[in-house]
């Protein structure tokens, strides 16, 4: 019997059985090699994107790159246009020219050299600034108060060249009769520190002081224990000036360790830095204690008149009468502006341009100056001075400066001729008689810069205690300070600095000296300065 073709037989079925259990087996082989195929699918559009955006930052990079070509191509053509101008001012220089072509050509070579000092002084600040940011970052010097304190300093190395004998061999301020010196110091070196602090009732508050190593050696140092030129047993550190105070925009109130207040000015000059230049010559400078108010009244925008009184405490002049005083324990004795027991009295008035620092705007100014004086034995006598003083800026970089004061018993200040009084002793009793001395004088100064670098100074300063009153009281055994009458100075300098921390400087001083029984004693001083600031 025939079986229907549509029924499947038996050997069909066993091969369907086969064929299916054989899909699991394809399954499980060709799954992988899907997964492989959609994988790399995946990765080759990754690897596109990748390769689009490299090709994108290639051609931002080429384009950069035509651009700095171009812009270096640019210069090159510049750099070639200047080298032919060059070529052509070197050759039209070697060419005769006219008066207008070389102050034209004149003109442009100070021009090209001022910018060159300006540069570099730019480029010092800039150093400077990289040198306190860096500082920023080290551990710094900390005040107990926590305010802000600086340290400055002058480091200052002197020569000098004497042609005769002077007071002091580094620091001379007067001539006197025998041979000259020649040396070197460094105890002219300044050191500061300047504070800021708190702010009190409205203002700002600020204190500065100043030492140097002019102090006098100990008269008790022996030899044994002598270790060089500058000693450990000498009293080297010296105290200058001192400023502390409260400032608001137009006032100020302080106390200070300063000159006076009515000579506001002083000479300029590297190698006078112990004594100021002209002391003793009409430059009344010493550095006494004082207490002050100062106010300036705005007139316009380029005026002010300055308004300052004080009270000072006036030391004696370096030659006073050897007298003690009458029970006072053993020390150091008051002086006979002390001995008064009233303070002096000083005032300033000046016309001044405003909005400018003291170096660089005109002023006028009188001043007054009364102190009351008693002297040990019970006499007394009042110091007296009226002063005038004035700056004024002209063309060319020139500026003169000066003073001028009329007055009497001014050698605490600096004048006088080394002295308040002249003084005798009478032999048959021991009573000492006192006379105190009229005196004039002043200075002036012309300073001129040549660039930022370079500045010239001249100056010239007479102090001149009245002859016919030293004469009354001299003595031919007596001391040439006791018989000095006039003291001149003459002197002249130049200044070089090659950076804003170097200074060097060549001076020359003319110093005379005139007392009332012998002739003048004179002498050339010649010095040298190297300084450096921080």
């Amino acid at each position: 019997m025939k079986r229907d073709r549509c029924e499947p037989n038996q050997d069909s079925r066993g091969s369907l059985r086969r064929k299916l259990r054989r899909w699991p087996v394809l399954i499980v082989v060709l799954g992988p090699c899907a997964s492989f195929m959609v994988a790399q699918n995946t990765n080759q559009d990754s690897l596109s994107r990748q390769v689009q955006k490299l090709t994108e930052a290639l051609a931002n990079t080429q384009a950069q790159l035509e651009l700095s070509q171009r812009e270096l191509d640019e210069m090159q053509k510049q750099l070639k246009a200047l080298q032919q101008q060059m070529a052509q001012n070197s050759s039209a220089d070697a060419a005769p020219t006219s008066p207008v072509s070389n102050s034209y050509a004149a003109a442009a070579q100070d021009q090209t050299t001022d910018l060159q000092a300006a540069v570099q002084d730019i480029r010092d600040r800039q150093a400077m600034q990289e040198s306190q940011i860096a500082t920023q970052e080290q551990t710094k010097i900390e005040s107990e108060s926590k305010y802000p304190v600086k340290i400055t300093g002058f480091v200052l190395m002197s020569g000098f060249i004497n042609t005769r004998a002077v007071d002091q061999a580094a620091t001379p301020t007067l001539a006197l009769r025998g041979p000259g010196s020649t040396g070197a110091s460094i105890r002219q070196t300044v050191l500061g520190f300047d504070a800021r602090g708190p702010h009190l009732f409205g203002a700002n508050s600020y204190a500065d002081l100043r030492v140097d190593l002019d102090g006098r050696s100990q008269s008790t140092a022996g030899t044994s224990t002598y270790s060089g030129l500058y000693t450990s047993n000498a009293t080297l550190l010296r105290l200058r000036t001192a400023h502390a105070g409260l400032q608001w925009k137009h006032t100020d109130a302080y106390f200070s360790l300063d000159h006076p207040i009515f000579n506001p000015d002083t000479p300029t000059s590297l190698t006078a830095i112990a004594e100021p230049a002209l002391a003793w010559s009409g430059n009344v400078w010493t550095w006494n204690p004082q207490i002050g108010v100062r106010q300036e009244v705005p007139m316009s925008s380029s005026r002010a008149i300055e308004l300052e009184a004080a009270l000072i405490d006036v030391g004696d002049a370096p030659l006073s009468p050897p007298i003690a005083t009458i029970g006072a324990p053993t020390g150091t004795s008051p002086s006979s502006a002390e001995q008064s027991r009233w303070p002096g009295v000083e005032g300033h008035l000046a016309l001044v341009g405003a909005g400018l620092d003291a170096e660089n705007r005109n002023h006028f100014g009188l001043g007054g100056y009364f102190a009351p004086h008693h002297a040990p034995i019970g006499e007394g006598f009042d110091a007296w001075a009226g002063t005038l003083d004035a700056q004024f800026l002209l063309p060319a970089h020139l500026k003169v400066t000066g003073s001028a004061y009329r007055g009497l018993a001014l050698g605490g200040l600096g004048g006088g001729a080394f002295k308040d009084v002249e003084y005798r002793t009478d032999p048959a009793t021991g009573n000492y008689y006192i006379y105190p001395l009229d005196d004039v004088g002043g200075w002036a100064q012309l300073k001129g810069k040549i660039n930022e670098r370079v500045e010239l100074n001249g100056a010239f300063g007479i102090d001149d205690a009245f002859a016919s009153e030293v004469r009354r009281y001299s003595a031919a055994a007596g001391t040439l300070y006791q018989n000095l009458s006039i003291s001149r100075t003459y002197t002249g300098n130049v200044i070089y600095r090659p950076s804003a921390y170097l200074l060097f400087s060549l001076e020359y001083r003319h110093l005379e000296s005139s007392p009332v029984l012998n002739p003048s004693a004179e002498s050339n001083v010649i010095g040298l300065g190297a300084g450096f600031k921080f």
